[in-house]
């Protein structure tokens, strides 16, 4: 579809007023409503492919709170980004995919432990319309009750996992914490340890439950088209999840972050193995762990917004021949 790189003042605010989910259109960056990459709000899942959901929760981290504003920091920011097509993918996703803005989960934060499971229907009622989900948080927790709607549909995934920390810390049952979640997720069959990849790892955890791990060290050592011929052989050709929470760059590039870690990947690193992806068969995916409360300049949720934005072309990769 044609793209039209002018600003049309009768065009303004598609988040509401655009007629098409397809297409690129210009809008002002400092203006206008701000759903995700200026696409339409909208709970009618009838003809999208892929929907964009923010989970607003925080109450699982260990350090500073905040994430819970990312999803709104991430909308925010990635109107800078709308304007046009993702440099340098040779395609742009909304000229593939139909993809609409679903506005945030529901949940109740009063009552904490019904939350999971609030998550979980949420995300099962878009998967039950052959919507794929594009989920921003939020921190880390939210990955595990959206893993378990898309294992129920799709079978153990293959997870990918961009991260400081492994998240495979031992746990009690029905506890909520963003540094666990993976051992609920792989005590439950719910991933494939074997099958999966920790990327940009740099915190130490005892027992990593037979994940494969690149950790920060060999990317910077081996390069990120390394890495990515890694995790391909890894994966092979199972459905899979990507989940990458922000905390697996540098802070100096994503200081407003819960858990900041020195030593990790740059912007260019994490997107360059992402590109280098393409092909993989994914089927959701989310970015995490955004908390604008510690931010600079909103590079951190400039970031998300465009490792976002690449996981909508990857995922456009992955089904260009669905029709």
């Amino acid at each position: 579809m044609a793209k039209d790189s002018k600003v049309n003042p009768s065009t303004g605010d598609q988040a509401f007023t655009r007629e098409s989910v397809y297409g690129t259109m210009a809008e002002a960056t400092y203006a206008g409503a701000l759903s995700f990459m200026r696409r339409r709000y909208t709970r009618d899942l009838s003809t999208a492919d892929v929907a964009i959901m923010g989970v607003p929760f925080d109450l699982a981290v260990s350090s500073r709170s905040g994430a819970r504003h990312g999803p709104r920091a991430i909308r925010a920011a990635s109107s800078q980004l709308a304007w046009s097509s993702p440099w340098p993918w040779a395609t742009d996703p909304f000229d593939a995919l139909a993809v609409v803005d679903y506005g945030d989960c529901r949940f109740d934060s009063g009552y904490p432990a019904n939350v999971p499971n609030e998550i979980a229907d949420e995300a099962r009622a878009v998967l039950s319309t052959g919507t794929a989900l594009l989920t921003i948080g939020g921190d880390h927790f939210i990955t595990y009750p959206l893993l378990k709607a898309h294992a129920e549909k799709h079978g153990p995934l293959s997870l990918v996992q961009f991260d400081a920390h492994t998240d495979t810390w031992a746990d009690d049952e029905g506890r909520i914490d963003h540094g666990t979640m993976l051992w609920h997720a792989t005590r439950e069959g719910l991933v494939d340890p074997a099958r999966s990849v920790q990327v940009g790892i740099r915190t130490h955890n005892p027992e990593p439950l037979g994940f494969n791990i690149i950790d920060a060290i060999e990317v910077h050592r081996e390069g990120p088209h390394a890495a990515a011929q890694k995790i391909r052989q890894i994966v092979g050709d199972n459905k899979i999840y990507l989940t990458f929470d922000i905390d697996a760059l540098e802070p100096a590039s994503a200081p407003g972050t819960g858990t900041p870690v020195i030593g990790g990947l740059s912007p260019y690193q994490a997107q360059e193995i992402l590109r280098n992806l393409a092909g993989i068969r994914l089927v959701g995916m989310d970015v995490v762990e955004v908390a604008p409360a510690y931010d600079v300049g909103e590079i951190t949720a400039l970031a998300a917004a465009a490792i976002a934005n690449d996981l909508l072309c990857l995922y456009a990769a992955a089904h260009s021949d669905d029709g």
